[in-house]
């Protein structure tokens, strides 16, 4: 498995998100239809010795993390403070969730180090990209208290920027001249930091903050179609939408595939946690919309945007077909009728990354 592979499972589906212990269970007729236990076992154990032979060719710099690759094949880096910052470290205890390679562990310890400090941003909503995915992760794995500790009060940080009035968490501080309180999709893969939060302390704060921010982007963030806006700016005083945008889309009315990703995973998420059907049926919605949409290619790696305007001719997003995949591996298990559906729709995925258009042959170190 080629290394362009290795880093969009590290910088797409952000640590927490390939859930290796949690992976559906069943199991199709057709062979050739779904992901088989096999399979995965081959890819994921591929992923962990490459993970290996990487890390131990990584010098570490607490200030350059691995991100992902740039064009030609140089290592694109990144600092603590940036929302993809979690994302090695978290990919690395996932491998060793996996393999239970004491160097994965050692590298994974190392690199998330520096993100500790993350746990005290009350500027961002990414606490769960940056803290859980990583810390969330080593706790899950290792039962170290510290860990515990650290995503804890990153859940604390992050309640504080709930707004009882709009019923969400402010996801971003910047650009006061065009929103006065944005809620972007994006914001639903942060909710898994307090949902466990409350399942650590027994403290149900935590819980009705995530349910309700679920609660008020599912009223909001949808169009008629069930595509997603990206952000739903709201009145911080009374709770009203004031506008609806697509920031990182080709336009505000535009289908941004990450984002519907994003949302796809998201309300998963959000039903393991409350097993609340409206959650559930949600996720169902947006998954037939991704796979069923006209502008998806037939090899399932969708444009960056589903309406933008020079399809064919448009930049693919492997991101977005990655969080998809991770979300529909874990819809499955709940969406029993349609599991194979999904199944077949993550392998598709899994099979079109190994083809050479995604990948590089560039080894940066």
């Amino acid at each position: 498995m080629k290394y362009l592979i290795y880093l969009a499972v590290a910088t797409s589906l952000a640590g927490g998100f390939l859930l290796f212990d949690k992976l559906p269970i069943t199991t199709s007729k057709d062979a050739n239809s779904v992901v088989s236990a096999a399979m995965l076992q081959n890819r994921l154990g591929q992923l962990s010795q490459k993970a290996l032979s990487d890390a131990a060719k990584l010098p570490f710099d607490s200030t350059s993390i691995p991100r992902s690759l740039q064009e030609d094949g140089a290592l694109d880096v990144t600092k603590s403070k940036t929302w993809t910052s979690g994302f090695y470290a978290g990919t690395l205890w996932q491998l060793y969730g996996f393999s239970k390679e004491e160097a994965l562990s050692n590298a994974a310890r190392t690199w998330q180090a520096p993100l500790e400090k993350e746990k005290l941003d009350s500027g961002t909503h990414d606490l769960g990209f940056k803290v859980f995915c990583s810390f969330g992760t080593a706790h899950r794995l290792t039962g170290d208290q510290h860990y515990r500790d650290v995503f804890l009060t990153a859940a604390r940080t992050l309640s504080t920027r709930f707004n009882p009035n709009v019923g969400a968490i402010r996801s971003w501080d910047h650009h006061a001249d065009v929103w006065d309180f944005p809620v972007i999709v994006d914001n639903m893969m942060n909710l898994e930091l307090l949902f466990e939060a409350t399942i650590a302390t027994g403290d149900s704060s935590f819980y009705h903050i995530a349910e309700q921010h679920a609660r008020t982007t599912l009223k909001n963030h949808f169009r008629p179609d069930h595509s997603s806006y990206h952000v739903i700016d709201y009145n911080p005083e009374t709770g009203e939408v004031e506008n609806r945008h697509t920031h990182q889309g080709a336009a505000h009315e535009s289908a941004w595939t990450r984002g519907q990703a994003w949302g796809l995973y998201g309300f998963t998420t959000v039903y393991r946690y409350t097993r609340e059907s409206v959650f559930l049926e949600q996720a169902k919605i947006i998954a037939q919309y991704f796979f069923n949409h006209p502008n998806l290619p037939k090899d399932l790696i969708p444009y960056w945007d589903f309406d933008a305007p020079n399809i064919p001719d448009e930049p693919r997003d492997v991101s977005a077909a990655t969080i998809a995949a991770s979300g529909l591996l874990e819809l499955a298990k709940y969406d029993t009728v349609n599991a194979n559906q999904y199944l077949a729709w993550a392998d598709g995925i899994l099979t079109s990354l190994e083809n050479e258009n995604y990948q590089t042959e560039a080894i940066p170190f």
